[in-house]
């Protein structure tokens, strides 16, 4: 199952992939996905499709229940929230020219642009935390298991998902337990009850669930399920609580996609701002 010897760094992988997704897949912020993708001529190109095919191979039913045991203890590790948002900073690779951008400044910007349109105060703190479940990259975790669009699985895989033409290879597809729109969940059932594929979504869940708001855990927990609150697919799986948070979640997609900006925010004027937002929330130390 180890192949990441054909991908890159890290944070080149996450790199890519993100600009990807915003810049070509979702470059229209109210738009379906862009159906000319597989023609997206960039260098960065083939690596996103060998990401994509490596994803959509190994996310099976059982190697997120393996994940699941493996990280949801939340036993690895305790930070404080600033500690744990200097590790993702560390993800970063100097070497690579095309990367502006470090985490931290990206989360920055998803939170002061909520910030900025006066937004719930637990809004802009689930902006600042919402990709810190990456530091999975930094326990060694293949980029594949870490980043992406995340898909339920135990049921059959959407084509509506980029790429998905590499289910193809996935195991659970041609296994009857799973290959049905329903699988082995019940219509209706409530996406709670539905296993996503494993990434930094839904770590970052776990880890922080008791201490934000609702609508904060599914921006939280769905922020990169794109075949949900995109492209309307797996309603059959949603009940009407599901329905409700969804507008939630397309509102925080807005900023987690299009807030960038060429001024990076500055860290050391906004670090009072964000500690007292942290400490109004979140305990001195998480568990990871």
């Amino acid at each position: 199952m180890n192949e990441n010897k054909n991908l890159p760094h890290p944070s080149d992988a996450l790199h890519a992939w993100e600009e990807f997704i915003e810049e070509h897949v979702y470059a229209d912020p109210d738009s379906n996905a862009k159906q000319n993708y597989r023609n997206y001529n960039n260098p960065a190109r083939e690596t996103v499709r060998e990401f994509y095919r490596q994803n959509h191979l190994y996310q099976t039913y059982e190697f997120v229940d393996q994940k699941r045991d493996q990280f949801l203890g939340l036993s690895r590790a305790k930070m404080t929230p600033f500690a744990a948002l200097d590790y993702l900073n560390t993800l970063v690779d100097d070497s690579d020219p095309d990367t502006e951008l470090d985490q931290l400044q990206h989360l920055l910007q998803t939170a002061e642009a909520i910030r900025a349109d006066g937004r719930e105060r637990w809004f802009v703190l689930a902006g600042l935390m919402h990709d810190l479940g990456k530091v999975l990259c930094l326990y060694g975790e293949p980029q594949w298991a870490v980043v992406g669009d995340t898909f339920p699985v135990g049921c059959k895989f959407s084509d509506r998902i980029v790429y998905s033409e590499f289910f193809e290879s996935n195991p659970d597809s041609d296994d009857p337990r799973y290959n049905t729109q329903d699988g082995v969940y019940a219509s209706n059932c409530g996406l709670r009850n539905v296993r996503m594929s494993w990434g930094h979504d839904e770590y970052i869940y776990y880890v922080l669930r008791d201490y934000l708001p609702e609508p904060a855990q599914y921006m939280l927990r769905y922020h990169s399920f794109y075949a949900w609150h995109r492209e309307s697919q797996y309603d059959w799986l949603c009940d009407d609580h599901d329905r409700e948070m969804l507008r939630w979640v397309q509102e925080f997609n807005q900023y987690d996609l299009y807030s960038k900006c060429p001024t990076p925010p500055n860290w050391q004027a906004l670090r009072p701002y964000y500690t007292n937002l942290i400490e109004e929330f979140l305990p001195s130390e998480l568990a990871f």
